[in-house]
């Protein structure tokens, strides 16, 4: 499964090919989104290389079939591990825009600025732009997606009285989505899927950690004192979202004909979605002797392998309102269930 998880994640990089600029808030986080689209090309062609040198000692017979098969393994989840953490970077810098977008050091955008999208297989943007300005969109186009916003666990029915900071967990997704559009001669409904990987953390109050008790997930109190910010569980799914849109954009009357567009209205998706824990990991922070000290925690901490939810999304153009809600618990054995839920800021750069 671990092999499947560092092949769909190759494949979904390849297609996240974005040029635009950088003056807004959409502008700066699809600014983002490219950085992220660097990162895993480079990371992908320094893997090829390391494969191409293992591949020639296999060649010389300095090593065998088998040693060259846990190579190069070793090597893929290498790379993938360098992805999430690099990733991981491109993520705090979202965090920070979105920041300054809410303290007002950002301003509005004032015009529509003009973003293409670069499609595998080599045509040129502009050769694509102007086809789609005469023909209309397909009926199956692709977006890259960003989300980010609060996330929590509802206990007991209730998400109020949490053990976890409000403001501090949160969550963020990225991946690319297809949206097709179902009826041929009408653009209200679409159904849109494809790939994403979700990151949902959570930072606990009152300098509290998890604990893996056999088959119970319990909180303690933690012997030293805990840096909140940099205290917290996350975990990570990759996932295959699948959602109704209903698309209001209004199609374009010329020379007869309607040309239809996407995400350039008033829409709204209800779906679900379903995923694979590919890790989950703690965070601890705190200070000995004056020294400050990180620890990484890697188990699996009852997590279940796989989660499904439902989500849901409101808003106008490629901004809308998101939501999604884990129907099964986070959890697997536990005494209590804890359901993830996550609200905030989707972008669908079509």
């Amino acid at each position: 499964m671990r092999n499947f998880t560092i092949y769909l994640s190759s494949l979904l990089c390849l297609f996240l090919t974005k040029s635009f600029g950088q003056e807004t808030f959409e502008d700066k986080a699809k600014a983002i989104a490219d950085k992220i689209e660097t990162i895993t090309k480079e990371e992908k062609e320094t893997l090829k290389l390391e494969i191409e040198a293992v591949n020639a000692q296999l060649e010389n017979g300095s090593i065998t079939n088998a040693q060259a098969d846990d190579k190069k393994l070793q090597l893929a989840e290498s790379r993938a591990k360098s992805i999430e953490y690099r990733v991981a970077a491109a993520k705090k810098e979202l965090d920070d825009l979105v920041q300054e977008k809410v303290d007002g050091k950002i301003a509005a955008k004032e015009t529509e600025k003009e973003h293409t999208i670069s499609i595998p297989g080599g045509y040129k943007n502009r050769e694509w732009e102007k086809w789609e300005k005469e023909n209309g969109e397909k009926r199956t186009t692709s977006q890259l997606v960003l989300a980010f916003g609060f996330n929590n666990l509802v206990t007991d029915g209730a998400v109020a009285n949490s053990d976890f900071g409000y403001g501090r967990s949160h969550f963020f997704e990225w991946g690319l989505t297809l949206n097709t559009r179902i009826l041929p001669n009408n653009n209200l409904l679409h159904f849109k899927y494809g790939l994403s990987f979700m990151y949902n953390t959570l930072h606990a109050t009152d300098n509290r950690y998890f604990v893996d008790a056999g088959k119970q997930t319990v909180m303690m109190e933690y012997p030293l004192g805990l840096r909140a910010k940099d205290t917290y569980f996350k975990n990570v799914f990759l996932t295959l979202p699948l959602h109704l849109e209903f698309d209001f954009s209004k199609p374009e009357e010329k020379d007869g004909k309607r040309l239809f567009r996407s995400h350039d209205g008033f829409r709204f998706g209800l779906g679900g979605f379903v995923g694979y824990n590919t890790n989950s990991k703690q965070f601890l922070s705190y200070k000995v002797d004056g020294y400050r000290i990180k620890e990484e925690q890697k188990g699996s901490w009852n997590v279940d392998d796989w989660n499904y939810g439902l989500s849901a999304y409101v808003g106008y153009g490629q901004a809308s309102l998101y939501v999604k809600y884990d129907l099964n618990p986070m959890f697997k054995d536990n005494a209590v269930d804890q359901h993830n839920i996550s609200a905030g800021m989707r972008f669908d750069f079509n």
